[in-house]
């Protein structure tokens, strides 16, 4: 996927979504991924919001936006579906001390002023990206693993588009 010569998502295919086996603890992870704070729903939620206040004044931004928020829905259903197969109930909710805690939006900031929407987005990137690499640190599962590397792989991409919009309009 690109546009105005931002490609958007590695070149590289994603792998299988498989697991070794059902994993509570692992599952938990990929709920978080999910619907925790530090989430692809949050960051899913935040550019589409990011990509409307954007608008046409900053049309490059909002395209941008609008487009990395189709990779994180991606990311979305891969942990969704990992997350099932690992045995838990892939709703929108991550889980503290062993309890469910849904989603919300009230996770995302919502800045207007361009300088702190971009930043923004690229902190929730960075943030990602350190706990994605937590997690595939973690994880004895090589199919979690490998869909972790991945997706890392995409957000980091994120980060650099990110960057470069900083440069560019701030």
């Amino acid at each position: 996927m690109e546009q105005n010569g931002f490609v958007f998502a590695a070149e590289a295919p994603y792998p299988q979504v498989k697991v070794k086996c059902m994993n509570q603890m692992y599952a938990r992870e990929m709920a978080s991924n999910i619907g925790a704070c530090n989430s692809e729903m949050s960051a899913v939620s935040l550019y589409f919001y990011n990509s409307i206040i954007a608008g046409e004044t900053y049309k490059e931004i909002s395209d941008c936006f609008h487009k990395i928020m189709i990779v994180e829905m991606h990311h979305l259903d891969i942990f969704g579906r990992l997350a099932y197969l690992l045995g838990a109930d892939p709703r929108l909710w991550a889980y503290t001390r062993r309890r469910p805690i849904y989603w919300s939006p009230g996770c995302n900031q919502y800045p207007r002023q361009l300088k702190d929407l971009l930043q923004n987005a690229l902190r929730g990137e960075e943030e990602a990206i350190r706990k994605y690499k937590r997690q595939a640190e973690s994880i004895r599962d090589p199919y979690l693993v490998a869909n972790l590397q991945r997706i890392i792989e995409d957000e980091k991409i994120h980060v650099e588009i990110f960057q470069t919009l900083c440069r560019q309009y701030l």
